[in-house]
């Protein structure tokens, strides 16, 4: 047996602790992967479906002891390279005292329309209980996971009816599209107030 059949092998057997591992690192594409993986019969939908929650779940925890353990120092050196400047630190936090349960669910299950490291790192940085925040994450999670796998599931429903050329036109389009609506939201969301 050559190395390919043994990375195959290996690919195959790991496949969900592989998704759980990515979507640690890149939660929404991973996802979104995951759901056009799941209609072309790559995985199970149950244990998919608890890797992606897993993982997403581990690195919201990761982000909330940034914040939690050293963030102030952290956003000063490097914030700028994740898009976290003090600017939107200081217009989550506003907001946070009074709207912190609504805050983090919806920021959860709408990828904190733009802010969603910095709403994480906030709730760490001001103490948030833990236990609060596990539960609304987890209830967050749960929709989030669902709805991007689901998007997914759809793009790999569409891909799959094309035939030939439309195939890789409908890629290239989609990647396009994605691009841009992240860019126009990520623009947009800098300059408006929460």
């Amino acid at each position: 047996m050559s190395w390919y059949h043994h990375l195959l092998d290996f690919l195959s057997f790991s496949r969900y602790a592989l998704v759980f591992i990515g979507c640690i690192v890149e939660g929404p594409i991973v996802m979104i992967t995951s759901g056009f993986l799941l209609r072309a019969a790559q995985f199970q939908l149950v244990p998919l479906y608890f890797s992606l929650m897993a993982g997403d779940f581990v690195a919201d925890l990761g982000w909330y002891a940034v914040g939690r353990f050293g963030a102030r120092s952290l956003i000063n050196r490097f914030g700028h390279h994740l898009g976290i400047t003090p600017q939107i630190i200081a217009k989550i936090q506003k907001r946070f005292h009074t709207y912190q349960d609504k805050i983090l669910f919806i920021s959860k299950i709408t990828m904190g329309f733009g802010f969603a490291l910095a709403t994480l790192i906030v709730a760490g940085m001001l103490h948030v209980p833990f236990k609060r925040y596990v539960i609304l994450n987890f209830f967050g999670g749960f929709i989030w996971t669902a709805f991007l796998l689901t998007v997914g599931y759809f793009f790999a429903h569409i891909y799959f009816m094309l035939i030939g050329p439309l195939k890789i036109a409908f890629i290239v389009v989609l990647i396009i599209l994605v691009v841009y609506g992240l860019w126009a939201a990520n623009r947009y969301l800098a300059k408006a107030e929460i």
